[in-house]
């Protein structure tokens, strides 16, 4: 049984800033791929005050879910973003079922999933 969707939009990514010894916090895009066959997936992202990055490629293998730290360089070209506010556009050649969350360690060491929108 396939479930999800090949579109996905999560309009409120901030990647918090590094601290003394870590970092306060950081977010995660979590994908599962209940298909068959992998999914080839493309991430736009969109930002507040800098031009979009187009065609991050990640790979999501068949019968699987995949945890994607946005902190951490992403995709076959190891992209970086940059700390601030960002949304990413995601694209699949499978359906899938995708969430976004952050850890926030700032204040009360919340972890809380972000809205996101399949389109």
């Amino acid at each position: 049984m396939e479930l999800g969707k090949k579109k996905w939009v999560f309009a409120d990514g901030d990647l918090p800033p590094h601290g003394d010894s870590e970092p306060f916090g950081h977010e995660a895009m979590m994908i599962v791929n209940n298909c068959n066959e992998d999914a080839e997936i493309t991430i736009d992202l969109l930002f507040e005050d800098k031009e979009p990055k187009y065609g991050i490629k990640l790979k999501v293998p068949a019968k699987r879910v995949n945890c994607i730290r946005m902190d951490y360089p992403l995709g076959e070209e190891n992209y970086k973003i940059p700390f601030g506010q960002f949304a990413v556009i995601m694209n699949s050649s499978v359906p899938v079922v995708a969430l976004y969350g952050r850890l926030d360690r700032r204040k009360d060491m919340a972890y809380y999933p972000i809205a996101g929108f399949s389109v």
